[in-house]
């Protein structure tokens, strides 16, 4: 029998929302490998780790494993603490948002390369804690308070912080249920290939498994045979949570998974063709959702068969010259994105043209960053690329396009005759650079400064 509880460390008059749903103590949290970790369990770490925290505003969580991650964060908010979210574990990227947050400190599972200062390791979670069977207590969070601050990739530019309250993260974690219900049923299992850091793996690896009866794997597989063993080791229904990278990576691997009931996508546009074949190959649906860091998810597709997105409940666009202003129940105030948009079928669902900065406009022809990138994928020999602005304009004030590109046997000539046949010269990249590799980060994106870097 669980039993919601007031948090007697947050004495605050807002209302509280549970940290964990209500449900048996025996029901399944988290799987390590293939072993369960019951919500009795899962609190009663919980609970230990909080009592050895020490006083700060905010920490940063750097754990890896799912489970570990899921235990500190909820450790965290029990404190009355702020889970600070870097968009990557680079010492760079870590050591800005702690100068960002005097006082704070950072958590992990295990030692870093190069740990930053005030780094604490938490504390052992390989053996489930003794005499925790029974009644399972489950704590209440005011629902004003801010348990994380999400960064954004840095793809468009420099990291921004995004405060969550708890109230949002619940408000949110609605629209996904629902979405998911629809076409799993009420329980399932998620994998996830996506870090519980990214604003994406906090909703649908961290908050499903805390808010619904949702169980999550520990880990966070990427290469194909490890994606297969982590679905093997949970019960059906399986949900793989995952990116358009890692879901091209498992089609061209020829790995053979074990049955999926659905797989969600999101950090990168889905291509129709690479969801169809992902559809064929593994059988299930593919929902893709659609949101951001400041947003969260507001609207999902079935990528295969739809091009126009669908709205969450209660969620409303309203266009904008410079972008499109989102209401949502997850957000105190309207927030504007860079997305440009058409609404049809009575504004409940959605096309999208591209983002406002993607837009390009040279000697009066007009085109997309997006459309280019797409084109430059296109061609045969090419195995990824990408084409964005310079900052610096020319002396016209006109600011070139570059693009970097994957190609193995391909030269810059090459590949520039091929996009002459399906673009403008004015948009034809310059500098094309060939590389072994894009810098990509754990989701997938294209961090801006890392790509000027490579020019």
């Amino acid at each position: 029998m669980a039993i919601v509880s007031e948090n007697l460390q947050l004495e605050r008059s807002a209302p509280g929302r549970p940290l964990l749903a209500a449900g048996a103590p025996e029901r399944p949290v988290v799987w390590r490998g293939a072993r369960p970790v019951s919500a009795a369990h899962f609190m009663a770490h919980v609970q230990a780790v909080a009592g050895q925290l020490p006083a700060a505003p905010a920490a940063v969580n750097l754990c890896e494993d799912r489970y570990a991650f899921l235990v500190a964060f909820c450790a965290i908010a029990l404190r009355g603490q702020t889970n600070l979210l870097p968009s990557s574990r680079a010492p760079k990227a870590v050591a800005e948002v702690m100068a960002a947050h005097p006082g704070c400190y950072a958590l992990g599972e295990q030692e870093l390369d190069a740990p930053p200062a005030h780094y604490r390791h938490l504390p052992g979670l390989m053996d489930p804690p003794a005499d925790v069977e029974g009644v399972l207590e489950i704590p209440l969070l005011p629902v004003d308070q801010v348990v994380a601050i999400g960064y954004t990739s840095g793809s468009t530019g420099v990291p921004k912080g995004n405060p969550k309250t708890w109230g949002s993260f619940h408000a949110s974690n609605t629209g996904n249920t629902r979405a998911l219900q629809g076409t799993v049923g009420e329980h399932f299992h998620v994998v996830a290939t996506v870090p519980p850091q990214h604003m994406y793996g906090m909703e649908m690896s961290v908050l499903m498994p805390l808010l619904g009866d949702v169980a999550v794997h520990a880990g966070r597989p990427l290469l194909p045979a490890d994606v297969a063993a982590a679905l093997a080791d949970v019960p059906q229904p399986r949900v793989l949570v995952t990116t358009p990278v890692h879901l091209r990576a498992l089609i061209e691997s020829g790995v053979t998974l074990p049955p999926i009931d659905a797989m969600v996508s999101a950090t990168a546009p889905m291509p129709v063709e690479l969801a169809q074949a992902a559809e064929a190959r593994f059988g299930a649906p593919l929902l893709e959702v659609f949101g951001s860091t400041e947003t969260c998810v507001f609207a999902s597709r079935r990528s295969a068969f739809d091009e126009p997105w669908s709205l969450y409940d209660d969620v409303q666009l309203h266009p904008q010259p410079d972008g499109t202003l989102v209401r949502a129940p997850q957000l105190a105030q309207p927030m504007t994105l860079a997305d440009i948009v058409t609404l049809h079928d009575g504004g409940r669902r959605f096309r999208l043209c591209g983002r406002h900065s993607d837009l390009l406009d040279i000697a009066g022809k007009r085109a997309s960053l997006g459309d280019l990138t797409r084109r430059l994928q296109a061609i045969p020999g090419v195995l990824d690329g990408v084409v964005f602005q310079l900052e610096s304009g020319d002396a016209l004030g006109v600011h070139r396009i570059a693009a970097v590109a994957v190609a193995p046997g391909l030269d810059e000539h090459t590949i520039l005759d091929a996009f002459r046949e399906s673009v403008d010269p004015v948009f034809l990249p310059r500098p094309l650079k060939l590389v072994d590799s894009l810098p990509r980060n754990e989701t997938g994106k294209l961090p801006r400064a890392a790509l000027l870097a490579l020019l």
